[in-house]
């Protein structure tokens, strides 16, 4: 890890984005700003070549890390709590949905959130539209098969 360039910038970032939440644990520094504050945060043993200090460029490269910088505290447990949702959403329709494609739909794209939360211990992407859209369209094709199904099972009751 303390080789390569990448690596030891990752550290610094997290370091940083731990001490930022040190400093505003409840808050935050606020959305959307990690990148313009982190810098007087950075420790000099973990600086590279691609450090910077001049406020224009940088994220936390931690979906949780990010938002426990800054939105403090609640920001990390929304993450958090995102994660759990969209997981029992997933156990609860493999376990209720009874047509198998369906539930193959449902291990594919769960399989492929749960790809992208783990990912997300080390590096974040949802500020890019390249990643946030496979992941909030993933979100929402859990949702669209529990809506349906919610219907699906009025409509046999009301039979």
């Amino acid at each position: 890890v303390s080789s390569d360039a990448s690596n030891m910038e990752r550290l610094n970032r997290w370091y940083c984005a731990i001490d930022m939440f040190k400093e505003r644990p409840i808050f935050g520094w606020g959305p959307g700003v990690y990148q313009f504050v982190y810098a007087p945060f950075q420790r000099s043993s973990l600086n590279t070549i691609i450090s910077t200090n001049s406020a224009d460029q940088g994220n936390a490269h931690s979906e949780y890390l990010g938002p426990l910088a800054e939105q403090g505290l609640p920001g990390m447990i929304l993450m958090l709590v995102l994660v759990y949702m969209v997981s029992a959403l997933a156990f609860r329709l493999y376990f209720s949905v009874g047509d198998p494609e369906i539930r193959l739909l449902v291990v594919g794209t769960y399989i492929g959130l749960v790809t992208y939360f783990t990912h997300g211990l080390i590096n974040n992407y949802l500020d890019t539209d390249k990643a946030s859209i496979p992941f909030w369209g993933f979100i929402a094709v859990l949702v669209a098969i529990d809506i349906y199904h919610k219907k699906d099972l009025s409509q046999l009751a009301a039979e």
